[in-house]
């Protein structure tokens, strides 16, 4: 009878192409462990589309048993537990809450998954880390820079793994384009950078006030964040559109794009950053977030720029949300869905394709809202998860190059708001001469909430 691992499911950890870069990255890691044929016992924090789709992904790689998951949502918690005892290998159906707190409380879950909106990661992450937990985050990991600074705190403290859902570090052909091109030294000398969103994706309208639904726990939804007058189910997206729960198409999909190129480059926190945008064209609607907006990351003899728009046509059309390093012999682009390297001069171009495992995992073919491109990552992200918890190491997203990622979308929202450029320095966590600015390193909490500070977690 063959062994099961404690983290990874043999059989599983073999199926697909997002198995070879784990072994090229773990050598023969995924048939040594044999630790326990327990399943891992996992819950889940938010049971909308992303929540469900990381959780889904994990069961395919993995020996769990979901045991608890949470939403404020009825409808919501209990259609997920009727799909999660179908998908799990036990078919049980998970405890169901409605407070992350009373499950939090109870203590025996080995992960926590984290798929609530952006406002709510912090607390739930720090609650999930004090729990004994090992956690999946789900990005941007905070609102705030100090709230992301607690994070980190916390992690450190309780010495748990915290790996954040910047997953196109585990994006199998972005690894290879970084590989072959960024690391052999293809493209020469790098000095510039930009980075793009152009996706009409900004909801903007003007839906009347409502009665709220019983099934719905608004106060609980919106917790430590200013309770707007309810207008509609703020799930799914319509809350991305507002600044009091999210960082708007910064936060959102720039977080992505830094996130890689830092990867790519290895670098660390940008030595300035300045920021301008505004409501620009969709003014009708009620949306508070930018729906322009260009920035600018500075690092050593290297500038990162970032631009959205929400309206219009896309710079590119073939790479409407991507990155694009600029080297001296080269350029390497890159998206979600494929990377080129083009040389300067003769050469031919070296073309990168997304990788799909669809007859190797049949079930993405007809899971709901599924993105099939992402999916190979995200195991891949898992399986990278595990192994971090297993060895005592950190994992490739890190809460702490998750932080970097999101603190710096925060701060070109700061720098676009104060309309000047930000220098932060993360020992004093001030904004360099700027008591204006770093006045806004941590937003007020609606009250019962208590804002996390990074001193809690001091030993």
């Amino acid at each position: 009878m063959e062994s099961k691992n404690f983290f990874i499911n043999r059989r599983n950890f073999l199926k697909g192409a997002s198995a070879s870069l784990i072994l090229s990255s773990f050598g023969a890691y995924g048939f040594e462990l044999m630790h326990s044929e327990k399943p891992i016992r996992v819950g889940l924090i938010g049971t909308g589309w992303y929540g469900k789709s990381d959780l889904f992904r994990l069961i395919q790689v993995a020996n769990i048993n979901v045991i608890s998951i949470c939403d404020v949502d009825q409808h919501l918690l209990f259609e997920a537990a009727a799909l999660i005892s179908l998908r799990q290998r036990s078919g049980d159906k998970p405890r169901t809450y409605s407070d992350y707190r009373e499950m939090l409380a109870e203590k025996d879950l080995d992960i926590v998954l984290i798929g609530s909106p952006d406002h709510w990661h912090a607390l739930q992450g720090i609650e999930a880390i004090k729990s004994g937990a090992h956690v999946y985050l789900q990005k941007p990991i905070s609102v705030d820079v100090i709230e992301g600074e607690a994070l980190v705190a916390a992690a450190r403290k309780f010495n748990r793994v915290v790996q954040v859902g910047t997953q196109r570090k585990s994006t199998p052909h972005l690894i290879q384009a970084k590989k072959q091109i960024v690391d052999t030294g293809l493209l020469g000398k790098i000095s510039h950078v930009e980075m793009c969103c152009y996706y009409h994706m900004r909801a903007n309208g003007n839906p009347p006030l409502q009665s709220i639904p019983d099934y719905f726990d608004y106060q609980m939804w919106t917790g430590p964040a200013p309770l707007r007058p309810y207008d509609g189910i703020p799930h799914r997206g319509w809350w991305r559109t507002f600044m009091e729960y999210s960082n708007g198409i910064m936060g959102d999909m720039c977080v992505h794009m830094l996130d890689t190129v830092r990867w790519m480059l290895d670098l660390g926190w940008p030595n300035r950053i300045s920021s301008s945008g505004g409501i620009y064209v969709q003014k009708d609607g009620k949306s508070n977030t930018a729906d322009t907006q260009t920035a600018i990351f500075s690092f050593d003899e290297l500038d990162c720029v970032w631009n959205h728009r929400s309206w219009g046509t896309p710079a590119d059309p073939e790479y409407p949300w991507s990155f694009k390093i600029y080297g001296e012999n080269g350029t390497l682009k890159g998206s979600t869905m494929k990377a080129d390297f083009v040389p300067r001069g003769k050469g031919d171009t070296i073309h990168f394709d997304v990788i799909y495992e669809k007859e190797e995992y049949p079930e993405d073919v007809t899971e709901k809202d599924i993105e099939l491109n992402a999916a190979p990552a995200t195991r891949t992200h898992m399986l990278d998860f595990l192994a971090a918890i297993d060895k005592g190491t950190r994992p490739i997203a890190d809460i702490e190059e998750g932080h970097i990622s999101t603190a710096s979308c925060i701060l070109a929202n700061m720098a676009m708001k104060v309309n000047r450029p930000l220098v932060y320095d993360p020992t004093q966590r001030i904004i360099v001469d700027d008591s204006e600015a770093t006045s806004l390193l941590a937003r007020p909490y609606r009250q019962p909430w208590e804002h996390p500070h990074p001193d809690q977690f001091k030993n």
